[in-house]
């Protein structure tokens, strides 16, 4: 009989999953009929998608796309969001550029990615005792929160993927933790996190992880299980050191690198906010970049999440207290986060955690709905929820008082559909109110999207890759741009208008171009000061003196270092600039039917981006160019009196240079280009400029001490479960431990 119900239960399981992944798709359908490009925006357009294909053309040509020495800036993706070093992301990158419509594809992939997570919540409910319906509820409605939805799903791509993997993590986690599973799986998906390549999955893994050690220990009374699943943790880690190693080393060189604990107010999220989870018309009043009333229900969970607990039995609720603190623990410390420090480090903008609250909260409230949910008492029960409701409405009416009718009618729907659900609960059973409480979601999105505003961040770049090269002038070698993004009136933002002309972003990446400017939330410090070039590769007015003023050791200009082909400068930017003289070297170039948005000037004797390399100035040094990678430069070089090689490079930490064999120092020009000073009486020598990613000898040692940790664990696994085995087989038959034999079977 215990076989019999452990399959039933199985096969509800694998029903409700199924509810859980369809519930996922219906939501995404909800949303684009909203709006179609709900998923195609920010962030999204203007880095992600276009890395992908360029990403994935490198790793069709068999070359491991670590550094783009044109991209300057931008290019060292052993730092950037890239995720070099995590399978799914490599099979996105692969697959990119066969797809011709990006909003179609990022789309795609983020609902993949939506199912994982939600999947992942149905797990984690599961392994906490939650019924197969009440999981479901959980893993739909976090996909569907509030700052999910319309950041981590609608732009951050990382965000989104690290938190699928995260989940998945969690539960595996608990599963090792309670001898349900062996400790490669919570390895995999929290490697799969950390890869990812965005600080905040890694983190916030780290922190899972902690609540989850601490709250079995509570549970348990032993420290052994947590032991393991922290040293399981810790493999995890040192497997994935290698995707942040760069980035730490490489620190004080980016804009980064002083980046200290601050109190800054951006958004942070004061704890009163929660209180508005479960209305979905809140708007929150806390600073962002809309002011101080933010236009979007960022803090919104789920409908349902705070009048459902009136419906808990909380006497009976407390006897799962030990059972369940590791949640409370992670929901108490994400909470703590949102409100602040503003800044720790790398990590900005707490508000970026609410979807971690909204994790703990919907697992915590489902498993003790599902659990402990109770319609006793129903009139008191619904009074109850009532007040909760009306304390909704209050505390949203509070934030954003201009829109109180709205608040009204949003909590007045909440009572209806609530008072549905009870009695639902009462005359049709618990899957009746599950299948309520995830339908009414679909609506609520749909509202929650059609009536959001377009974030200020929006770039609105056309889809299709197809009609993106069509439209752009197909410029060869290598192009600086001199723009400013913030210079573009709504109505440029199209490809009939300024996207037919200028790339901002990665959206060269799109074209198959090689720019200078592209997206990074990195920045190479030097270089940026240097053409006050930001984060999405808009410039200053005072860029083009700056681009073509004369470098005082090398008496060459900052555009010949960089061996740049072409510069392209806006004409909203740069008027007059047409009424100047071309610089020397330099000539104007008419592009017809481009001249509305841009002037170009070209090089008079062609492209110098592919003459001898990389090579960009050799006072006193013969200098041949023999073979020129991208982390790799060969020269051939002779000097009799000794002199110095300048690279069109970026001097980022991790270039070493050997001649004729031997190390030998790598200096700098202007703390931007890389140089190396060549020793009198050099005659044909051979001079090898490489790059690494700074660490990366420290991260195959950690990677390969973290499997070699994770195999010792997985043995001792194999062989405590062998040894337990043989123990109940031994005494199943026994009269004295019937219940250890029944354990057993049902397992």
């Amino acid at each position: 009989m215990v076989a019999t119900a452990t399959t039933e239960s199985r096969n509800e399981a694998y029903r409700w999953g199924a509810v859980t992944a369809l519930g996922v798709v219906v939501g995404y359908a909800a949303v684009l009929l909203a709006n179609a490009r709900h998923f195609y925006t920010d962030d999204t357009e203007s880095q992600y998608a276009a890395l992908w294909v360029m990403l994935g053309r490198h790793l069709r040509d068999g070359h491991f796309p670590a550094l783009a020495p044109w991209e300057w800036m931008s290019g060292n993706y052993a730092m950037e969001e890239a995720g070099l070093y995590n399978p799914p992301q490599l099979l996105i990158d692969l697959i990119a550029p066969s797809v011709d419509d990006l909003a179609v594809y990022a789309t795609v992939v983020k609902l993949v990615f939506s199912i994982i997570a939600a999947l992942g919540v149905f797990r984690i409910c599961g392994e906490y005792g939650a019924r197969a319906p009440w999981a479901a509820v959980a893993g739909i409605g976090f996909t569907l929160s509030g700052w999910f939805l319309f950041f981590d799903e609608a732009s951050w791509a990382t965000s989104l993927t690290g938190t699928a993997w995260l989940v998945h993590a969690w539960a595996s986690g608990v599963r090792y933790a309670r001898g349900r599973s062996g400790p490669i799986p919570a390895f995999v998906f929290l490697y799969l996190a950390i890869s990812v390549q965005y600080i905040f999955p890694a983190v916030e893994s780290a922190l899972m992880i902690a609540a989850v050690a601490v709250g079995e220990v509570v549970y348990q009374r032993r420290w052994a299980p947590s032991v393991r699943l922290v040293l399981a943790a810790g493999c995890a880690g040192l497997a994935g050191l290698e995707t942040y190693l760069p980035g730490m080393l490489s620190s004080a060189a980016t804009w980064r690198g002083n980046e200290r604990v601050l109190n800054d107010p951006f958004l942070t999220v004061p704890w009163s906010e929660s209180l508005n989870a479960s209305l979905p018309s809140t708007v929150p009043a806390f600073t962002g970049w809309w002011g101080y009333v933010q236009p979007l229900p960022m803090v919104y969970i789920a409908w349902f999440l705070i009048p459902a607990l009136a419906f808990i039995d909380w006497r009976a609720a407390a006897r799962s207290a030990r059972e369940l603190s590791g949640v409370g623990l992670f929901a108490a410390a994400a909470l703590m986060w949102t409100a602040g420090p503003g800044r720790i480090g790398p990590l900005r903008w707490p508000a970026r955690v609410l979807p971690m609250v909204a994790l703990a909260l919907l697992v915590l409230v489902c498993v003790l709905l599902s659990r402990h949910g109770t319609f006793t008492r129903t009139r008191s029960r619904g009074v109850a929820a009532t007040v909760l409701i009306a304390l909704l409405f209050v505390r949203s009416f509070s934030a954003d008082p201009h829109h109180l009718i709205r608040h009204f009618v949003a909590a007045v729907a909440v009572l209806v559909l609530g008072t549905v659900a009870m009695w639902l609960g009462r005359t049709r059973g618990t899957a009746a109110l599950c299948l309520l409480t995830i339908g009414a979601m679909f609506p609520i999105a749909y509202l929650q999207v059609s009536t959001a505003p377009s974030t200020p961040l929006s770039y609105n770049f056309p889809e299709r890759r197809s009609e993106m090269k069509a439209a752009f002038p197909h410029f060869d070698g290598v192009t600086l741009q001199l723009a400013d993004r913030g210079l573009l009136r709504p109505g440029d933002m199209n490809l009939a208008g300024a996207y037919s002309s200028l790339a901002f972003g990665n959206y060269a990446k799109n074209l198959g171009l090689d720019y200078v400017n592209a997206y990074t939330p990195i920045g190479h410090a030097a270089f940026s000061a240097m053409l006050c070039m930001g984060w999405d590769g808009s410039t200053c007015p005072d860029a083009f003196r700056r681009a073509f003023a004369t470098e005082s050791s090398t008496g060459r200009t900052i555009v010949d270092l960089m061996k740049v082909d072409r510069v392209v400068l806006q004409r909203a930017q740069f008027p007059d600039v047409r009424n100047q003289p071309a610089p020397p070297g330099w000539r104007w170039v008419d592009y017809p039917g481009h001249e509305r948005y841009i002037w170009v000037l070209e090089r008079v004797d062609g492209p110098i981006s592919t003459r001898n390399g990389l090579i960009a100035d050799s006072p006193g040094v013969t200098a041949i160019s023999t073979s020129r990678q991208d982390l790799t430069s060969r020269v051939r070089v002779s000097s009799t009196e000794g002199g110095r090689v300048v690279f069109a490079r970026l001097a980022w930490p991790g270039y070493r240079v050997s001649l004729r064999g031997n190390d030998i120092p790598v200096t700098t020009v202007a703390g931007t280009f890389v140089a190396v000073d060549v020793p009198a009486g050099t005659n044909d020598a051979e001079l090898v400029l490489t790059w690494r990613p700074p660490g990366w000898k420290i991260g195959i040692g950690t990677a390969l001490g973290g499997l070699a940790g994770i195999a010792l664990l997985q043995w001792a696994y194999v062989r405590y479960r062998r040894r337990d085995t043989d123990a109940c087989t031994d005494t199943s038959t026994s009269e004295q431990e019937p219940e250890r034999a029944l354990a057993t079977i049902g397992s």
